[in-house]
């Protein structure tokens, strides 16, 4: 029995899954660089600094334009969390400027990444509004707590999808208990407020 097809094709596969592995190394180590910019956006849009947060937000854009011409179909996985990174980078500068979540389809990421990107932004509103209310903005932090908590109850039928969307159901129970914990602040602040307006107009009126 001749093996001279076996040998053709399996060297065939050897080259092709060389190929793969080499862009998938190339993936994995160039993609980090798109997490950290993300992580640094999200860094300094909590400082106020929103020139540095678009920039740092842009060239992780256009670092992810350039690896997806490197994947095909096997390899797309490979760019699910640096997606995700953007998006919630991108979604948190958006609300922070007052603007609509990007779609998925402006963001040009897959429908995995947007999902789950989504979700972990749930914890950086947890942050921007205990911000808010460190500094005495009750207002800004109640109503970036009604953006969270709206964010949450359009994600939370995502929970069925679990199998497809990796940790979407553990994410979101985390989410769950962020929004109660910020529900509880807020409502705290906001008596807070009220017993102190109420001093002030009795010592007014002494």
């Amino acid at each position: 029995m001749s093996s001279q097809n076996i040998k053709s094709s399996l060297n065939k596969v050897a080259k092709s899954l060389a190929a793969s592995q080499d862009s998938r190394e190339y993936l994995l180590k160039n993609t980090r660089d798109v997490v950290i910019l993300c992580s640094q956006s999200i860094i300094s849009a909590h400082k106020g600094d929103l020139d540095t947060a678009k920039k740092m937000a842009q060239k992780a854009n256009r670092l992810l334009a350039t690896y997806r011409k490197k994947t095909n179909s096997e390899l797309k996985r490979y760019l699910i969390t640096p997606e995700q990174e953007l998006v919630e980078a991108s979604a948190f500068l958006a609300i922070i400027e007052n603007k609509p979540i990007p779609s998925v389809e402006s963001l040009k990421v897959s429908n995995e990444s947007y999902v789950l990107g989504l979700m972990d932004l749930i914890g950086e509103l947890k942050r921007y509004v205990f911000d808010n209310i460190r500094v005495g903005k009750s207002k800004e932090a109640s109503h970036i707590f009604e953006i969270m908590e709206n964010l949450y109850l359009h994600l939370y039928p995502f929970a069925m999808y679990d199998k497809i969307l990796k940790e979407a159901r553990k994410k979101l129970d985390v989410n769950r208990k962020l929004v109660e914990d910020t529900r509880s602040a807020i409502t705290e602040e906001v008596r807070r407020a009220h017993l102190i307006s109420s001093l002030n107009k009795i010592n007014r009126n002494l």
